[in-house]
């Protein structure tokens, strides 16, 4: 086939996962609307106060009282609080036929969703003839991918069910994006891009970007939920769908956990890579200083997650500061300031 067809076809593939995509938001939608609360507001377990991390791992609550698990969520309280009984719907006999034919209906296609837009990234590539990462189209669509590929996974091991729908949102944004403000053509690359190290840093960076997304959605629930939690009245909200503010605060430590060290590689390698290119291990450009940037809020709130007397609530606001800069690093500097990264295509 011609580069054409490849082209045709990428392009194709792409705006097929973004309707399949948005039939799955809506299929995610229709369970949330559907499924029954199951969690009593009244249930001491679901209001925490404000969770300190207190010296040794324990928790404590602001007003003195002890609270139950670790601080590192291990347990079978995590588990319960965001494990496949997460909403308890399904042991209470709360869930609808319809809020299930729902949720499965959303599932598979989330799965069509993210095999076409594997197919489109592929396909990407075979037009371009090199790794598809060399522009903020393609990243885009690397990003979007892997961050469908780790929803799907790790659907596999808890219910994930009532986390679709605030995963496919920011994955439509960024495809919707992609498609309509960032395309670019194909096009050779830079010579100072023509290294292996394309493959290596840029895949391992949009890798831990799209790990930093699962995690910015978990905090975001769990600032709402912790939010509700501690008001008093809050019973008829969709919240009392999800899981307690805790299990979504663990879950949200748990992906931040995993992500940074993925970017920690990304800094490290970029400044390898700088090396070879440039001569030099640190250049002070644009696109290196957000990186460092980046990891030095992401340390911070790991820090703050592990530090006697945070509050938890606070220490997530942080990890949600680091991924503001990830999109400011992505969307305008990558557009608007001139340096040594300048390869958005734009």
């Amino acid at each position: 086939m011609t580069d054409t067809t490849y082209a045709q076809l990428s392009n194709d593939a792409v705006y097929s996962a973004i309707l399949v995509l948005f039939l799955a938001l809506v299929g995610y939608v229709v369970y949330l609307a559907k499924v029954a609360p199951a969690r009593a507001r009244g249930d001491a377990s679901r209001a925490p106060a404000r969770e300190l991390v207190a010296a040794g791992g324990a928790l404590s609550s602001t007003d003195g009282a002890p609270a139950s698990g670790t601080a590192d969520g291990a347990g079978a309280a995590a588990g319960r609080a965001a494990g496949p009984a997460a909403s308890g719907a399904d042991e209470a006999g709360e869930e609808s036929l319809g809020a299930r034919k729902a949720a499965g209906i959303a599932r598979s296609l989330t799965v069509l969703g993210t095999l076409l837009l594997v197919a489109g990234v592929v396909l990407r590539a075979a037009e371009v003839h090199r790794w598809p990462l060399g522009n903020m189209y393609e990243f885009a669509l690397a990003g979007a991918m892997f961050t469908l590929l780790g929803y799907v996974a790790w659907s596999t091991r808890r219910d994930l069910r009532w986390m679709g729908a605030f995963v496919m949102a920011p994955v439509l944004a960024v495809l919707g994006s992609a498609v309509s403000v960032w395309y670019t053509d194909a096009s050779a690359l830079m010579p100072s891009l023509r290294s292996y190290w394309l493959a290596v840093h840029v895949t391992i960076a949009t890798l831990s970007v799209a790990v930093f997304t699962l995690g910015a959605v978990a905090g975001v629930l769990y600032l709402l939920q912790d939010r509700i939690e501690s008001r008093a009245g809050a019973g008829g909200s969709f919240m009392t769908r999800l899981p307690p503010g805790r299990g979504l605060e663990r879950m949200a430590y748990s992906a931040h956990v995993v992500a940074f060290p993925l970017w920690t590689f990304t800094v490290i390698a970029g400044a390898i890579w700088a090396r070879q290119a440039w001569g030099s291990y640190w250049n002070w450009d644009p696109k290196e200083v957000w990186s460092f940037v980046i990891w030095v809020v992401y340390a911070a709130y790991l820090h703050a997650r592990a530090t006697s007397g945070w509050k938890r609530q606070n220490a997530t606001w942080i990890a949600l500061a680091g991924f503001v800069c990830l999109i400011l690093n992505f969307a305008v500097v990558n557009v608007f300031v001139v340096g040594q990264h300048s390869y958005s295509g734009l």
